[in-house]
């Protein structure tokens, strides 16, 4: 038997495997134990956050598509690859921009890709081509996609909206509420859909592998994946405010929960299959690739593309500890409010403050003028970003996320700043953001990230400072901007505001 075996698989076909494997495993671990605090934060996002509940399958969804082409990777030769370099360094310089910028996906992504890089790099160019889809597919290890609530929410209640026309039921859409005769729903961002998406987008790219050949067939399978769900959930939101409709909202909201979280994905899920199902053309036994076409390829000294590998990867990690701490400065014991001519500072709202998580220090005043007009001044000063401390981002602003207040809509932005309309429960607002990070003041948050990653790769003023100005509407249809305008043109330039808060002259 110990004969037979040796016979069948040679001794010099078998080293290859275990040298390269060897160095895959060993350059695997320095990798996650160099960015380890991001590896950590990327399972603490899936631990935490349900919209990537369903990353801890991806891992072992990977093991299983190796597994399933071991029968032909066995019979290829690993060799390592110099060109595999070429996505490690990609993905270097991603994670630097990210850690420069604060942008947590970038660093998420980059270390991702570095991984994917070693695999391409130490196993050659064959073996990656075999491996292509587990490869790609580990992607989706990359907690992303909460950028897409928004549009969801939006879409949602626009999809709701119409449905509730056609059954006969008057709606009003404002933003993602909806007021009917039974009362005032919101689209809030758990029921955006989008959790679901996400997850959805994983299946069907999965599915569309396993179970199809045909490139098109796989792109109108993945395709279906994404709408069916967008609908669905539009559907579901529908149906929530008709039975409230036809009985009361508490009914509603038990029935909503019961249906969402006990019977909609699986019945999503089985829709998309039962449309997909009759169109699969992959059978159980067809191979993923064949080896027999794949030339024969002659490869570099493992040795020397791990340690280079290994070198690309520390330059970041080297370079953005030699200039991270450039610029920073002692947050002030307090930001001083400014007095405004022609404004008097009264007591600070009590319905609203913005969000801005892990800031280092925060002010707030309402001032009220000779007309009555009432308009509510925020500064909020970072002394440096990192992570969980961005000026910009998810959850940071005028709203915080599964609060009482929800956006409505933009509006006309003013110079250098952004204007956005925000709601809850009947009552609006109007809120300005300004933003003041590095040399310049503005309200567009990819200025924002661009300037921030210049001061930290370049070096520059690390403090980061927001200036909201906010007032409610008069009267339901009636805007507040006429208030807010007059006390910035009294307040005077926010520039010099800002960095007064930042304890600068």
């Amino acid at each position: 038997m110990t004969a037979a075996l040796s016979a069948a698989r040679p001794a010099s076909a078998v080293s290859p495997w275990r040298a390269h494997l060897a160095a895959l495993g060993l350059v695997c671990l320095l990798l996650l134990a160099l960015f380890h605090r991001d590896a950590a934060h990327i399972v603490s996002i899936w631990w935490s956050d349900a919209t990537f509940n369903h990353c801890f399958l991806v891992l072992p969804l990977i093991g299983w598509l190796v597994a399933q082409r071991w029968p032909q990777l066995r019979q290829l030769q690993p060799a390592a690859w110099w060109p595999g370099l070429v996505p490690v360094g990609i993905g270097a310089i991603g994670w630097l921009l990210g850690e420069a910028g604060g942008v947590a996906f970038a660093r998420h992504a980059g270390l991702v890709l570095m991984l994917q890089g070693a695999v391409i790099a130490l196993l050659g160019r064959n073996v990656a081509r075999g491996l292509a889809f587990p490869i790609f597919y580990a992607l989706f290890l990359i907690p992303a996609g909460e950028a897409l609530v928004p549009a969801m929410q939006t879409l949602t209640a626009k999809i709701a909206t119409v449905l509730l026309g056609f059954s006969g039921v008057p709606a009003h859409l404002e933003g993602v509420f909806i007021t009917t005769p039974a009362g005032y729903f919101e689209v809030a961002e758990a029921c955006a859909g989008a959790r679901f998406l996400i997850a959805m987008i994983a299946f069907g790219a999965l599915v569309a592998n396993v179970c199809y050949r045909s490139w098109r067939r796989r792109a109108a399978f993945l395709a279906v994946a994404i709408v069916v769900p967008v609908v669905a959930n539009g559907i579901r939101a529908w149906a929530t405010i008709y039975v409230a409709e036809r009985t009361s909202i508490t009914w509603a909201a038990g029935f909503d929960h019961v249906v969402y979280g006990g019977i909609f994905f699986a019945l999503v899920i089985a829709l998309i299959l039962g449309l997909g199902w009759r169109f699969f053309d992959r059978r159980p036994d067809d191979p993923w690739f064949d080896p027999a076409a794949m030339p024969e390829e002659s490869g570099a000294p493992v040795n020397l593309v791990a340690a280079a590998l290994l070198a690309m990867a520390m330059l970041p990690v080297s370079w953005a500890a030699t200039v991270s701490a450039a610029g920073t400065r002692a947050a002030p014991a307090a930001i001083a409010l400014p007095d405004v001519p022609g404004w008097t500072r009264i007591a600070p709202a009590r319905d609203w403050a913005p969000h801005f998580a892990g800031a280092d220090r925060a002010a707030f005043a309402r001032y009220r003028d000779a007309e009555g007009r009432a308009v509510d001044l925020a500064l909020i000063l970072f002394t440096h970003q990192g992570e969980g401390r961005e000026i910009v981002g998810f959850g940071q602003g005028a709203i915080a996320p599964e609060g009482a207040w929800a956006w409505t809509a933009d509006a006309p932005a003013p110079p250098d700043g952004k204007a956005e309309r925000i709601a809850s429960h009947g009552v609006e607002r109007e809120v300005l953001s300004f933003y003041r990070v590095g040399t310049i003041l503005t309200g567009s948050g990819a200025r924002v990230k661009i300037e921030t990653m210049k001061t930290r790769l370049f070096g520059g003023p690390q403090r980061a400072v927001a200036v909201l100005v906010s007032a409610p509407a008069p009267a339901r249809g009636v805007s507040a901007r006429p208030a807010i305008d007059a006390f910035l043109a009294a307040l005077g330039p926010v520039a010099p505001l800002a960095d007064r808060a930042a304890g600068g002259a």
